[in-house]
């Protein structure tokens, strides 16, 4: 029996996917589970709708998130540190300091979306990529300076 799968079902394939299953697999476990519909003509219609449709919002989502890309990429985010003896830098940036001053400048950016390769703890100018999207990596400036 020809099945589109609701959501993934492991050893026999990912949400969305159409699969041939056993009669009794299919009604006993998939179906009764809600883990999949049976296949039919309206059935696989409705699938490519709801495919479109998430195709579609994917590709909005993307233009927007190359344009927050294009927006930060331009700017550098500045953080004033204290220094001691020597200007050095007491603690460092954390990716939670960069997600709320991001959230002051109006970009909804979760924490572990910010990848920061080295720490953050000396005074000039840093490195920090922010992953919007799969698609969408943003090469971030982070700039320490003296109180």
């Amino acid at each position: 029996m020809k099945v589109i799968l609701l959501e993934d079902v492991k050893k026999v394939g990912k949400k969305d996917e159409i699969v041939d299953v056993s009669d009794g697999y299919a009604n006993n476990y998939l179906i009764k589970n809600k883990l999949a519909i049976q296949y039919t003509k309206a059935s696989n219609e409705r699938l490519k709708q709801e495919l479109d449709t998430k195709a579609l919002e994917e590709d909005l989502f993307v233009k927007e998130m190359i344009k927050w890309q294009e927006e930060l990429e331009k700017n550098t985010i500045t953080f004033e540190v204290q220094t001691g003896k020597d200007d050095q830098v007491f603690g460092q940036i954390s990716s939670k300091q960069i997600k709320d001053k991001l959230m002051d400048m109006g970009y909804d950016i979760k924490k572990n979306n910010i990848v920061i390769d080295k720490s953050i703890d000396s005074l000039g100018i840093h490195n920090v990529k922010l992953q919007l999207h799969k698609k969408v990596i943003v090469n971030l400036k982070i700039s320490l300076i003296k109180k």
